[in-house]
């Protein structure tokens, strides 16, 4: 039966009990071989790290890129159930929160997109299952039947396309099992959380295979709307994912996904600073006793007085066709994605009670995308491998958006359309037996167009426009093999970000005769050193990283003559990302390790002469000029540490025959940073550690588990995102807070049980 024969690779293990690999269950023998010299292992042996970040199926230590894994088991033990708690187990990844998803941000190494204007792309890139996430709220609404999660940092634009110029986040959902297998779970915490998972798997005949999966979760918050009575700063999502794969030949691999999401959000945003001489719109009698009633700001604050409960409402609809097929001297691969998304936001944007000046934000965002990649790769143990492709996407979108009815007015309907085309190849050369030349380009052509429409403004006007622009990256290295088991690699690349037009309210025919805004670029070189020791029981990986970035894309906020704030894109200028990056992990005994890293980041602005100015600065704190603007070189970016750090360790000690103990431990740490990036001083998060624990029993084969556990157990508050909010308030002291889920120590318990 060829199903039984073809799962070898899904039978990989992680090494420190991190997860089980799988990347081409039922596909093994029309998948890619691993791009390795003669003397490498096979990385589909069992015990070995195997990724996929280099579009060929390899072993981790093998490849010449900085990449942490993290696998599905790693991502329960941490508490990851959240796209946005990546960032506790990844130091040089940092997510950020906002008041919706559209406007959440990836860094990495420091470097990601602040930008509110829907056609702008992002600079890290998420792509699922060799899909591209072409709207990056898309990757937000779920994160549920992993199989791992790679994080690839620096520029990744030559082999992953323009939207990676400063990092990837490749995410790899389970395939299905040769056997029939089921697996159901749980988790329910103190602070009103409830989730509910399960998958079932099995093959269909000799030639195909099945995964189905759901999972909902429901966390009500952990803030309280005293005017409404509610808890919000919660969510519910629900998904369900199927899978089917098909090898009608021993040399054709059909894989047919979909999926369905259903999501909700609610937004609170408590006052963590608050001036006594603040008014609500400067309005003698709205203070803070009648604007905040029952509030006492304080950055222990966990309460709001919202008129409307804000938040999203989202849903989202998925399907992509991977075929491969084996021609002998290469692989040939289709990935076909199609996604369309839908979400309708509402915000309190005056984040009071007060009727006489209530005013509210709302809108509803659509998108219809879908991408085309043509995949040539060469098998792995050749002296000369490549892989070759083609790629086309198209993403169309549109936002209807309304604010008032008191103050800063608007009321617009935008399109915006964004068309790839690109051909990449990546050439990897065997010198010698253990020293492999690497060179690659991509080559593309971007098309940007859209539509806006201001209804608020005087006779209605509206603007269309279009540009196109030609690009190129590269990639040039060295990777020397020393030993089996200690290699080491220099490389170079250069990353690009399309130009974008500024689109969303404030919109005129300055912005329009202004043109969209600059390509952002980056140079990229980096010198790594994997090694592995001790029979492999200690892994060892550090990489040092120089990353420059020209015409960095950003955006700024300036206070209107009102009071009232407008939000405008620009090009930065030029900032710098050095540093380095340690990781390593340590299998003490069969049931005991531990794994960790460390990133050190010297990030700097380098230009950027013409900031913006933030509420209330002054000409001694360098505000001057007319228009008001300050210089940053020298500043360090927002949101990018100096330093982070995450550390985690299990042990798993056999009690009886029959039962195992499970101890899981996990640490992060991050220096403090500004959300901001004009460096206002009321968005600094000064730096935090948190701390998880958990304590349980499970089978020795793991069919079953029983956990409890705490998160932030030291009860450690702390902010996720931070807004001045001095413009509503008369220019008063008036800083809002954005908890993260772990802001209070919460404890609860997960379970599980296979078949």
């Amino acid at each position: 039966m060829r199903l039984s024969n073809n799962t070898a690779m899904a039978r990989c293990l992680i090494l420190a009990g991190m997860a089980s690999i799988g990347s081409a269950a039922f596909a093994q023998d029309a998948a890619p071989q691993p791009a390795a010299a003669s003397a490498q292992p096979d990385p589909t042996a069992a015990g070995e790290i195997v990724v996929t970040a280099q579009k060929r199926a390899q072993r981790i230590q093998d490849v010449p890129v900085a990449v942490q894994v993290l696998g599905g088991e790693a991502l329960t033990a941490q508490g990851v159930r959240q796209f946005a708690d990546l960032t506790k187990a990844t130091p040089s990844l940092l997510i950020r929160p906002s008041e919706q998803p559209v406007n959440n941000s990836i860094s990495i190494r420091g470097i990601g997109t602040f930008a509110f204007s829907p056609s702008v792309e992002p600079s890290v890139a998420v792509q699922i299952d060799d899909v591209p996430v072409q709207f990056l709220a898309r990757a937000f609404a779920d994160l549920s039947d992993i199989e791992r999660v790679e994080v690839l940092r620096g520029p990744q634009s030559t082999l992953y396309g323009r939207a990676a110029s400063a990092g990837l986040i490749n995410i790899i959902t389970q395939n299905p099992t040769a056997d029939f297998t089921g697996r159901i779970g749980g988790v329910v915490t103190t602070d009103r959380e409830y989730a509910v998972n399960g998958a079932i798997s099995g093959p269909i005949g000799e030639t195909a295979g099945f995964r189905l999966n759901a999972n909902y979760d429901k966390f009500e918050g952990n803030v309280r709307n005293l005017t409404t009575g509610d808890r919000v700063n919660g969510f519910r999502t629900l998904s369900i994912k199927g899978k089917v794969v098909w090898d009608p030949t021993s040399t054709l691999n059909l894989t047919l996904s979909g999926g369905y999401i259903d999501g909700t959000t609610t937004i609170g945003r408590p006052f963590i600073r608050l001036g006594a001489a603040a008014r609500l719109r400067g309005v003698a009698a709205y203070d803070p006793s009648v604007f905040a009633p029952g509030i006492v700001a304080t950055e222990d604050n966990t309460k709001v007085t919202n008129n409307i409960n804000s938040g999203t409402d989202y849903s989202d609809y998925s399907a992509s066709l991977r075929a491969s097929l084996d021609l002998g001297f290469a692989s040939l691969m289709s990935i076909t994605g199609y996604d369309k998304f839908r979400q309708f936001d509402i915000l309190d944007q005056d984040e009071s009670p007060v009727a006489a000046l209530d005013n509210r934000q709302f809108g509803t965002f659509r998108t219809h995308s879908w991408s085309q990649e043509f995949r040539l790769v060469a098998p792995g143990k050749n002296r000369f491998r490549y892989t070759l492709g083609l790629y086309y996407s198209d993403l169309e979108l549109s936002r209807v958006f309304q604010r008032g009815p008191y103050f800063s007015i608007a009321n617009w309907y935008a399109t915006n359309g964004t068309r790839q085309y690109a051909a990449f190849g990546q050439l990897e050369y065997d010198l010698f037996v253990n020293t492999t030349l690497i060179g690659g380009a991509r080559a593309g052509k971007n098309k940007i167009d859209y539509r806006f429409t201001d209804y608020a403004a005087a006779g209605v006007p509206t603007f269309a426009g279009n540009d196109s622009a030609s690009y190129e990256t590269y990639k040039a290295g060295v990777q020397q093999k020393f030993t089996p088991d200690i290699m080491g690699f220099v490389t170079y690349a250069t990353g690009y970000k399309g130009q974008a037009y500024d689109i969303g309210t404030g919109f005129n025919l300055v912005r329009q005769n202004s043109g969209p805004v600059q390509p952002e670029r980056s140079k990229d070189w980096q010198i790594g050193l994997k090694t592995q020791f001790f029979d492999r029981r200690v892994t060892f990986n550090v990489t040092l990283f120089d990353t420059k970035f020209k015409n960095f894309q950003a955006q700024g906020i300036e206070t209107l003559s009102d009071g009232t704030t407008n939000f405008r894109l620009a090009n930065v200028g030029r900032l710098r990302t050095k540093g380095v990056e340690i990781e390593g992990s340590f299998r003490a005994a069969t049931d005991l390790n531990f794994s960790g890293g460390v990133t050190y980041n010297d990030a700097k602005i380098t230009e950027f002469p013409g900031a913006q100015c933030y509420p209330n600065q002054t000409v001694a704190q360098g505000c001057t000029g007319t228009p008001a603007r300050q210089n940053l070189a020298g500043y360090r970016p927002p949101q990018a540490p100096k330093w982070k750090a995450s550390v985690s360790g299990e042990y798993t000690p056999s009690l009886t025959p029959t039962l195992d103990g499970v101890l899981q431990a996990s640490y992060s740490y991050q220096s403090g940073i500004n959300f901001s990036i004009n460096q206002d001083p009321q968005t600094y998060q000064s730096g935090y550690g948190i701390a998880n624990l958990s304590a349980g029993v499970r089978a020795p084969d793991r069919k079953w588990e029983v956990v409890l556990f705490v998160n932030n157990l030291f009860d450690k508050h702390y902010f996720s995102n931070m807004n001045n909010d001095t413009g509503n308030h008369a220019n008063q002291l008036a800083t809002l807070g954005y908890l993260a889920r772990d802001y209070n120590r919460y404890g609860g318990l997960r379970a599980s049980y296979k078949f």
